[in-house]
């Protein structure tokens, strides 16, 4: 039942966006637009409420990070992205081309084209807000750490003075602020977030434990004593005994870059815990433990079963690529004392 209501609920927003989109892409025909650019459109509309309901059933999956379906079109959405592509290079000054291209790109999961196409919206319109947001998160997810600043810092807080209920920006900046121990501020951005989110729904209830987390910090609550050798004990670690397949010992590559990380086996996709590494010491063994997690929040003895895979990155992001090569140990508990076996013998 539950199901059926979401395909439901996608299939309304499918036929709202048709609506919406089929009068403007119309027009836009008439005014000599390439086909690509608005088949791009129809591809991006119909996929992100499709996604949603695919993260809803998938969340915490290997499927889930798989990427985003072909377009139904009788066009893949790579070509309509090159379409695209060819057109920006007639008509530089497209922002809203560019803008569609940098949302394509994010949903695509290819983070450095993603910046690269916000860059040149900036270029075109240096005030676009929603730009601003899209460059500074796809530069954060090109970062082995994650962490929010620089120019990145910067345009969020250029995008949340041009529009105070930016919900992306307001969440990036208070992230940004709490990596940076800038607790007092974090918790006052996301305070200025939290009136516009349903007070009754699981992203409010997230900005609320971080914001609890914040102000714990600031009133020292969040300090500890210095972790026993009993404490320490109780934490989980994984230890992690990772191979290269000899079928793909002939696509390594000097250059290449290990990553072998757990992720919680029901919750957001984010790793628990990740180890980066040359992958030229393949086979290595690598320990998982929570001073590897990206958030205070999110660390390996947060779950009870996590997920484990390995990953070889062709071009050393943390984001799967084609090409890459990858192996799991699928499932495990967090407890297990045993060394945890993968074998890397796929290609992305």
């Amino acid at each position: 039942m539950r199901l059926a209501f979401y395909l439901i609920a996608a299939a309304m927003i499918v036929a709202a966006l048709l609506l919406l989109l089929w009068p403007l892409i119309r027009h836009g025909r008439q005014q000599g637009q390439p086909r690509g650019l608005f088949v791009l459109a129809m591809v991006v509309a119909f996929c992100l409420p499709l996604a949603a309901v695919g993260l809803y059933m998938a969340i915490g999956t290997p499927v889930a990070l798989n990427g985003v379906p072909k377009a139904q079109t009788g066009m893949s959405i790579d070509q309509a992205v090159d379409e695209l592509k060819a057109h920006l290079v007639q008509k530089p000054d497209d922002v809203q081309g560019w803008m569609l291209l940098g949302q394509t790109y994010s949903v695509m999961h290819r983070s450095t084209e993603a910046r690269d196409a916000y860059g040149e919206a900036l270029r075109v319109d240096p005030n676009n807000g929603v730009a601003m947001v899209g460059w500074a998160e796809a530069d954060s997810l090109l970062r082995d750490d994650h962490r929010i600043e620089g120019r990145a810092r910067e345009l969020l807080e250029r995008a949340v003075q041009i529009d105070p209920q930016s919900q992306r920006g307001l969440w990036l900046l208070g992230i940004s602020q709490f990596q940076h121990d800038e607790y007092a501020k974090a918790a006052a951005t996301w305070r200025q977030l939290q009136p516009q989110l349903d007070p009754d729904s699981n992203v409010a209830k997230a900005v609320a434990e971080q914001i609890a987390v914040a102000d714990a910090r600031i009133n020292g609550a969040g300090k500890t004593a210095p972790e026993t050798p009993a404490a320490e004990a109780t934490q989980p670690s994984l230890q992690v005994q990772v191979a290269l397949s000899p079928t793909l010992k002939d696509k390594l590559a000097p250059g290449d870059t290990l990553f072998v990380y757990a992720r919680a086996d029901q919750g957001p996709p984010m790793p628990l815990a990740v180890a980066k590494m040359d992958a030229s010491a393949l086979p290595a063994t690598v320990t998982l433990n929570d001073g590897m997690g990206m958030t205070p929040q999110l660390k390996l003895s947060s779950a009870s079963r996590v997920f484990v895979g390995a990953r070889i990155s062709k071009s050393g992001q943390a984001i799967a690529q084609p090409g890459d090569l990858e192996g799991d140990a699928g499932v495990v508990d967090v407890n297990t004392h045993s060394p945890v076996k993968i074998s890397i013998d796929k290609v992305h």
